[in-house]
């Protein structure tokens, strides 16, 4: 177990991060996840039957002392950092014309703050063993729609992602933007339904993120867009 690969992942309770540990803990590696629900962290934890190889961390992603200690309590746990993953995020599924401006600052902080927290919590970590930055951004980071403050946050990921690859690409560090289009997750639960026609899993984009970390040393995935066929835009 000490030489595992380790992950850390935002937002690792439910929907796509929890798909992402599970995969990742089913193949030998350690895990760490954090996310502002102890109850769910638990619950996610019991499910899984208390694997040894997995550590959770409650958090807020968008506070910076408390990713530092997220990756500061990996790295003691573990004794290594390989790759992180910041999938935290939330909608307020409203628009800048007629939304409720009340949600927008979480929403802001969460989505585009929380991924440069992580980054920079974990940098000199990654740079050790020349391991990955997965951001986990959306469909919506590349197609505008009427309104979509989420979008924008979402845009601002897309654009992170190549900002920090083009720095941290010298340190030998990979940096993958996974952009999924519509998901059954918790991320509906705002709206109350889940939207009509074919969704994606969890467990399908978790693939794709466990395809892109699985490459040979010094091949760099850079951006996957995974949409559901029947999804236009």
């Amino acid at each position: 177990m000490t030489d595992a690969p380790v992950t850390l992942i935002t937002g690792g309770g439910s929907g796509i991060g929890a798909a992402v540990a599970e995969r990742l803990l089913g193949k030998g590696q350690r895990v760490a996840v954090t996310g502002r629900g102890e109850a769910r962290l638990a619950a996610f934890r019991a499910g899984l039957g208390e694997p040894e190889g997995l550590l959770t961390l409650p958090g807020d992603s968008a506070d910076h002392e408390q990713v530092r200690a997220a990756v500061e309590a990996t790295l003691k746990e573990f004794g290594r950092l390989d790759t992180v993953i910041a999938n935290a995020g939330s909608a307020t599924h409203d628009s800048v014309a007629e939304g409720d401006p009340a949600g927008w600052s979480e929403m802001v902080l969460t989505n585009v703050l929380g991924p440069a927290l992580l980054i920079r919590a974990s940098i000199d970590a990654l740079k050790e063993t020349r391991g990955r930055i997965v951001l986990v951004g959306s469909v919506a980071g590349f197609v505008n729609t009427p309104g979509n403050l989420y979008g924008a946050t979402k845009f601002a990921v897309t654009g992170l992602a190549e900002n920090t690859r083009r720095q941290v690409t010298e340190w030998g560090v990979g940096v993958t933007l996974i952009a999924p289009g519509r998901v059954e997750t918790p991320f509906w639960d705002g709206l109350g339904s889940l939207p009509p026609g074919h969704l994606l899993t969890a467990d399908q984009i978790a693939a794709s993120v466990v395809w892109a970390l699985e490459q040979p040393a010094g091949v760099d995935i850079n951006t996957v867009v995974v949409r559901p066929v029947g999804q236009p835009n």
